[in-house]
């Protein structure tokens, strides 16, 4: 699954975008330094029943921004995205490529 997908699969299942999730974050001050993983996958698990795969994607985005490494750009595999830039502010209004 790719790391849009994830994304996707995440607002599918929450009815939030990953920009709303994000923000709610932020506003729970899980966007600080000291911040460990674990306590994210727990309140995303505690108040939006999501999986520890899922959780992890929005990790990864709420400390780094919609940017990710260009390692699955353009290849073929089962994680392949098309662009380093992740789209979080929901899939009904993502431009096509």
């Amino acid at each position: 699954m790719s790391f849009q997908a994830y994304l996707d699969a995440i607002e599918s299942k929450t009815g939030l975008t990953p920009r709303e999730l994000v923000a709610q974050a932020k506003e729970r001050g899980f966007d600080g330094p000291g911040v460990k993983a674990g306590e994210i996958v727990a309140w995303l698990k505690e108040d939006h029943e999501l999986g520890r795969g899922h959780a992890m994607a929005l990790v990864q985005v709420i400390r780094n921004g919609a940017t990710i490494s260009d390692t699955h750009v353009g290849t073929g595999g089962v994680h392949r995205d098309v662009s380093t830039e992740l789209w979080l502010d929901g899939a009904a209004t993502r431009p096509t490529p």
